[in-house]
């Protein structure tokens, strides 16, 4: 397995949310009460470890670096901010506003992001068995990060991930780790799946109509169901390898080359 370089930054991260003072939510609407725009509520580095911050609107907060592990942010409005660095495993973000966010750098396993609105956001790092159910990830912008290659190929993975009924429409994971996600009924209409590992994916039912496959990783990947309207599939010599092909919808319709 390949290290990535900037994955120890985590490590000096948590180091540094131990020594952050830690808030209550009474203190934490306090700040964002007294906040506006040229303001920001001064969340940043601190430990938000294992609290309730539902409900709440976080726009004119700075939350870079934060530790927020296990916490719960359901119903609550992030869009905008950038949580580049915060530690957010086994985060709830159910029915959060994440639209326009930057997550950089971050470990994001196993969190609840069903039915988040992560539409037009921006993010590398892991997320490992996270349920994505039914979210917004259209237009969202997860590939790698070719301009930072001397710090390591800098991507998104996912392995794991539940993308069930998920919109995923023009969304790019360019070169991301897919293993064994499940895309049962998803929505990746147009979406850049180039060079991706999606070995034993599950697209049962997805609409996959003009997504790129370009060079991706596709071994015992299911295709049963899906519509494959322009769907392309570049460098794919043996159709076999194609995991329910002859279920799929609209195959006479597919590229693959």
């Amino acid at each position: 397995m390949k290290i990535y370089v900037y994955w120890p930054v985590l490590a000096v991260l948590y180091c540094m949310s131990a020594m952050a003072a830690d808030m209550d939510r009474s203190s934490v609407e306090q700040r964002l009460a007294e906040a506006d725009k040229s303001h920001p509520a001064d969340l940043r580095r601190k430990d938000l470890t294992d609290l309730d911050l539902s409900n709440l609107d976080f726009r004119n907060a700075d939350l870079w670096g934060s530790d927020l592990r296990r916490s719960n942010f359901s119903n609550g409005d992030l869009s905008g901010l950038n949580l580049d660095l915060s530690v957010l495993s086994k985060v709830n973000f159910k029915h959060a506003n994440l639209s326009k966010t930057s997550i950089f750098g971050v470990h994001v396993g196993s969190a609840n992001l069903s039915y988040a609105d992560l539409s037009h956001s921006r993010f590398i790092g892991v997320m490992d068995k996270a349920n994505l159910s039914h979210a917004d990830l259209s237009h969202a912008l997860w590939g790698a990060d070719m301009k930072n290659q001397s710090m390591g190929l800098m991507r998104a993975s996912l392995n794991n991930v539940d993308f069930t009924g998920a919109n995923l429409s023009s969304a790019n994971f360019d070169r991301a780790l897919m293993r064994y996600a499940n895309f049962t009924g998803a929505n990746l209409q147009n979406a850049v799946l180039f060079g991706v590992d999606l070995s034993g994916a599950d697209f049962s039912g997805a609409n996959l109509s003009g997504a790129d496959l370009t060079g991706t990783t596709l071994e015992d990947t299911n295709f049963a169901g899906a519509d494959l309207t322009g769907t392309r599939f570049a460098g794919i010599k043996d159709k076999s390898k194609l995991k329910g092909l002859s279920a799929s919808k609209n195959v006479d319709k597919a590229i693959i080359d």
